[in-house]
């Protein structure tokens, strides 16, 4: 009986070592096609700098769509389509924000309305700003305190987390509830402290939302070295801040996703690869999300130059909508379900093109476990981290379906510099980080193909 066990045993371990060197060769063959034949960098160069920012509902968000559909046909994508979505307008239009000192002058700031932010008509609203720094801060203040007054929330971000993504989240409430706060309080508009780990003077845009019943007033950001400034003088003097601005939201409109897939050889259950094809109205919309874009259909053209013969339906979704709506991935999880299509995982990359460090995972324990036991399969490509629960936001509707989902996590340390700004252009993106990250997300749909 041990002579048994042990021959059984020895078999099963060539057995895993023969799979463990095949699995090795096939990440090298992708490694060695994406980083010296991707033209991930390229289509990024063209899509930010033909296009450029692509706010959802604008003409060049659908520029966009046709863009994403004929790279994914020029892929291999056996079929390519659009699906239907109705996704929000938002228009920031002409807008200022300038403050007067005791010396009675006017200065203008720095500034950007929040996304889905109301404006003021085009007409000036001015008042006496008052600062806190804390949501424990503003709920100390009566109602009277803050009628007719303009609220900074001067939270900063923290630079305590070495995980930038924890900072952000820690800071991004202030960001989406300000206008709502001090609108419950007789506020007239609301100032932010811009979600940025930079120490420069460009604010960051982003989205808010309005509470139910409460009347939409203005949000604006400023930048960094303006708060600074603004708290400095705050602390010696009144100042008077006045904002003219014509944003507001425009209805909404029928837009598209972008989907383009290679069917399976085995079953057509569906293996989703994504990012949305939507940015904001600033900066080219590189980092945040044309990176992601990118990588995901370097995963398609990888799988059909090397003629891996997928198991499973490969499908790119360039998903509508996601900074302020995130329709594209609700429409496609509801469509997901009333089609009863079976789908087996899902990534995302949303969280910028540096080098990849590794995949978020938000699944059972098993499948998490099993994923895990590939890491040394990874480690020769930098992706160590397979530590976080979380997955991008555009899949969690297939989340909550039961889907397995997950997202590539990249260095972050520079990432909440410029996202949401000006400053997130092509000349960002580092060309082999990028190709990096399109092998890694590539390497784990290959294993997910292979062994699901």
């Amino acid at each position: 009986m041990r002579k048994i066990t042990f021959a059984i045993t020895i078999f099963l371990s060539l057995n895993l070592f023969c799979q463990s060197k095949e699995d090795s060769a096939q990440f090298r063959r992708i490694s060695t096609e994406i980083l010296n034949k991707g033209k991930a960098y390229n289509e990024l160069k063209d899509l930010t700098k033909n296009i450029g920012h692509r706010l959802s509902g604008s003409e060049a968000y659908e520029r966009s769509v046709q863009w994403a559909a004929q790279k994914l046909r020029d892929a291999g994508a056996d079929k390519v389509w659009l699906q239907e979505v109705m996704i929000p307008v938002w228009k920031r239009g002409k807008e200022s924000l300038q403050i007067k000192t005791g010396n009675g002058k006017w200065t203008k700031l720095k500034m950007l309305s929040l996304g889905n932010s109301e404006g003021t008509g085009g007409k000036d609203i001015s008042g006496e700003i008052i600062m806190v720094k804390s949501f424990a801060e503003y709920e100390k203040l009566m109602t009277e305190q803050v009628k007719d007054k303009i609220v900074f929330f001067n939270y900063p971000f923290s630079q305590s987390f070495v995980e930038t993504f924890k900072a952000y989240g820690d800071a991004s409430a202030y960001r989406s509830t300000a206008a709502s706060l001090t609108a419950q309080k007789g506020g007239k508009f609301a100032i932010v402290r811009s979600l940025s780990s930079a120490f420069d003077d460009v604010p960051h845009t982003g989205a808010m939302r309005y509470k139910d019943n409460v009347t939409k007033i203005p949000a604006v950001a400023i930048g960094n070295t303006t708060a600074d400034e603004l708290e400095n003088l705050l602390k010696s003097q009144k100042i008077t801040a006045k904002l003219n601005s014509n944003c507001g939201m425009k209805g909404e409109k029928l837009s598209h996703t972008v989907i383009g897939e290679l069917s399976g050889k085995k079953d057509q259950s569906v293996i989703v690869v994504g990012g949305h094809l939507d940015s904001w109205d600033v900066g080219e919309g590189a980092h945040d999300d044309g990176t992601g874009i990118v990588q995901s259909i370097e995963v398609l053209r990888t799988f059909k130059n090397l003629g891996i013969k997928n198991n499973h339906t490969i499908r790119v979704v360039c998903f509508a909508n996601e900074e302020n709506g995130v329709k594209g991935g609700i429409q496609y999880g509801k469509t997901a379900k009333e089609t009863g299509e079976k789908h087996l995982f899902a990534l995302e990359s949303d969280a910028g093109g540096f080098s990849p460090r590794g995949i978020a995972l938000e699944m059972d324990e098993a499948k998490i476990n099993q994923i895990k036991s590939w890491i040394p399969l990874f480690l020769p490509y930098g992706a160590y981290d397979f530590d976080g629960r979380y997955s991008g936001t555009d899949i969690y509707p297939l989340h909550d379906m039961g889907v397995p989902t997950a997202e590539l996590v990249p260095d972050s340390q520079r990432y909440f510099d410029i996202h949401h700004t000006e400053e997130d252009t092509f000349e960002k993106v580092n060309r082999r980080e990028l190709l990096l990250g399109a092998t890694v997300m590539t390497q784990m749909i290959y294993m997910i193909d292979k062994n699901w």
